[in-house]
């Protein structure tokens, strides 16, 4: 959890959405600004708040509103966590196919709010693909709505897949609605180690080549090489012909693909390396350029970041490093290096978590994209006085 927080002047949990809707009509009537929080486990993502009169708390607002396991969706507050919902949905043999670290804390809204991910990002998309409709409160208090309640319900303005990763700048996420997907009846976790990076490349395209279908691809990365852990799930006779084909493709390359235990070794390992450090990064690269990420940004942020730790997802091109820098200054050099390297080959370098002369040396998100001017007439259109973590998003919008 983020050891970042928001200095409010006044806080409020309220217990339903219509009082989290009174909190904001107060609010715009006395021209205050507002910020919301749910679990805290991404605070450190973005720019801090410039001002915050109220701090909205949505632990209270945890309903399941409407579950429907026939239409595998389901509408959920937004204070609700991952873990609880999960919990939920077991029974009914369905889960929300999302595992970022960190479930039992984070809720439906903050990750949302940060599109945050996990390993099976690679099998099922992010949160735009999961997420099927949104309501939420605007700055002026009024409730909206966008999307459906069914997956073939694509009609409108896309609001739902506006909100995810908007960092609550747009509007409070009051519940939103997700299309499911059946728990597996089998799982198998394959590890090949001491792979190097061309190597965990090849391995990936041969699976593209051979039309595998991995739920998760992850490399641990240790002293310059990577422990590449390819996690396969469904019924048991396509996942133990899956598996066995990805360990003969490993055996073609030189390699010996050895079994683990399943989904959950996956999950710890995901979890220990991207909660690791007190300056944390999450870096991205076309996956064709997976030597240049390796090479020209993990390889001199390693150098200086003291007991680093990275991840790698390599068929997303995605990596999350963190560690404890000695030598800020070093750390924020090796930052810019790594950033300028990855923005050459179309990729970005986001600072999730800095504190001290870490965080004032570098900006948390970097060269402002091509869309940034629509994404600033989309403030003005959603929230006009600013009043909505004013300063949190890109461009301080």
């Amino acid at each position: 959890m983020s050891a970042v927080s928001f200095d409010a002047g006044e806080s409020v949990a309220p217990a339903d959405l219509e009082e989290a809707a009174e909190a904001l009509r107060e609010a715009a009537s006395r021209h205050r600004t507002v910020s919301f929080l749910g679990g805290g486990t991404e605070l450190g993502l973005g720019y801090p708040p410039q001002r915050v009169d109220v701090l909205v708390r949505t632990a209270g607002l945890t309903r399941i509103v409407e579950y429907a396991p026939a239409d595998m969706t389901v509408t959920v507050e937004a204070g609700l966590t991952l873990a609880a919902l999960q919990e939920r949905l077991e029974p009914q043999g369905q889960r929300l196919a999302l595992d970022p670290p960190l479930a039992t804390a984070a809720t439906l809204g903050g990750l949302l709010a940060t599109n945050a991910f996990g390993p099976r990002r690679a099998r099922f998309g992010s949160l735009r693909d999961l997420i099927v409709g949104v309501s939420l409160i605007r700055a002026d208090g009024a409730r909206v709505r966008g999307g459906g309640k069914v997956v073939k319900n694509v009609a409108g303005f896309d609001l739902p897949k506006l909100m995810v990763g908007a960092l609550g700048t747009l509007g409070m996420i009051a519940t939103a609605t997700f299309r499911l997907h059946p728990l597996p009846a089998a799982v198998r976790l394959l590890r090949v180690a001491d792979c190097e990076a061309a190597r965990v490349r090849a391995l990936c395209r041969a699976s593209v080549a051979a039309q595998l279908e991995p739920a998760a691809l992850l490399a641990l990365r240790a002293g310059g090489h990577y422990s590449l852990h390819v996690l396969f799930e469904g019924f048991e006779a396509g996942v133990a012909e899956q598996a066995a084909r990805f360990a003969r493709l490993a055996e073609a390359s030189g390699a010996a693909a050895e079994p683990l235990e399943g989904a959950a070794t996956l999950a710890a390992l995901d979890r220990e390396a991207r909660v690791h450090g007190s300056v944390r990064l999450r870096l991205a690269a076309p996956p064709s350029a997976l030597e240049t990420l390796d090479r020209a940004a993990l390889l001199p942020l390693e150098a200086a970041f003291g007991e680093a730790r990275a991840v790698l997802y390599p068929s997303l091109g995605v990596a999350f490093m963190g560690g404890f820098p000695a030598d800020p200054a070093a750390a924020v050099a090796a930052i810019g290096q790594a950033r300028a390297a990855l923005e050459s080959v179309g990729g970005h370098l986001v600072v999730t978590e800095a504190a001290g002369d870490v965080a004032q040396g570098v900006d948390p998100f970097g060269t402002l994209p091509g869309s940034f001017a629509l994404m600033a007439q989309l403030k003005a259109r959603f929230d006009p006085e600013r009043r909505l973590n004013r300063g949190r998003f890109l461009g301080n919008l």
